[in-house]
């Protein structure tokens, strides 16, 4: 464990508190989160839209702390993203559509976390409870 750079981490991301706390309120608004997943379930190709809010995610995390991503959560990213909808993909629409949605919540967690733990501590714990654990798995940090 470096707690020096699990401190630099903590102070770039309470620099940008205020940014991560608009984009937080902005995935949680009716538009970005209430409807696409209701369009999910409803069937409608404006679920597809979802995506820009997960890319937002992504952008806001490179932002605060420019280094890779977790593999495992670019993957996640990958497989539900730059998707365009095409009618065809209504015959597989869970297949196609469930990796986007996917995608918004894993993005959405991370998100909520790194505000959550960036209000929470002035210094970097030693001890290290699961929220802040994963925000530091995805900055490939534990």
């Amino acid at each position: 464990m470096n707690i020096a750079e699990h401190q630099k981490l903590l102070n770039s991301i309470k620099k940008n508190l205020p940014d991560i706390k608009g984009l937080l309120n902005g995935v949680n608004s009716h538009w970005n989160y209430e409807d696409p997943i209701y369009r999910y379930y409803h069937g409608s190709y404006k679920s597809y839209y979802i995506q820009h809010s997960t890319l937002t995610m992504v952008n806001l995390f490179t932002k605060i702390y420019n280094m890779p991503l977790n593999t495992q959560f670019m993957n996640i990213v990958k497989n539900g993203t730059n998707k365009r909808w095409k009618e065809a993909d209504n015959k597989n629409w869970d297949r196609i559509n469930r990796p986007m949605i996917e995608a918004y919540f894993h993005a959405r967690f991370f998100l909520e976390m790194i505000y959550k733990y960036g209000k929470k501590f002035r210094k970097a714990p030693e001890v290290v409870p699961s929220g802040w654990a994963a925000v530091l798995y995805l900055y490939n940090m534990r």
